[in-house]
């Protein structure tokens, strides 16, 4: 079955999750991380892993950013137009920063941690407006 294509029925059923703890993007050479990254993302510069604070702090790697981690939970297919820009309209908005993954059968949101309570609030207003 395919992701969903329309922005409205998208909308409409649209939920969020958070993961359980605090996540950071960690860059350079920590073999030590490869195993436990949640992400990775392979950019000219190199490779950018997305590790739990935990795991960052356990090897000694610098950390720039706290984030939470939620995951919408509709089913948007990868030709979807217009939902990654929803989602960060709203937050950008509110002047919260919004790093999007996207896997196969949903988007992921890294929110700074401070503010998570705030972005799920919104992005669930998506929803109900």
């Amino acid at each position: 079955m395919a992701g969903e294509l329309d922005l409205a029925k998208m909308l409409a059923s649209l939920d969020v999750e958070q993961r359980p703890g605090r996540f950071t993007f960690v860059t350079g050479e920590w073999p030590a991380l490869r195993p436990v990254a949640r992400a990775t993302i392979s950019e000219s510069e190199g490779l950018t892993l997305v590790v739990t604070v935990e795991d960052a702090v356990a090897v000694g790697a610098p950390i720039d950013f706290e984030a939470a981690w939620l995951t919408l939970t509709v089913w948007s297919s990868l030709e979807a137009v217009g939902l990654t820009a929803a989602v960060s309209r709203v937050l950008a908005d509110a002047g919260i920063a919004c790093n999007a993954l996207a896997g196969y059968h949903h988007d992921h949101l890294l929110v700074p941690f401070d503010r998570v309570d705030d972005a799920i609030r919104l992005l669930r207003a998506l929803s109900s407006g």
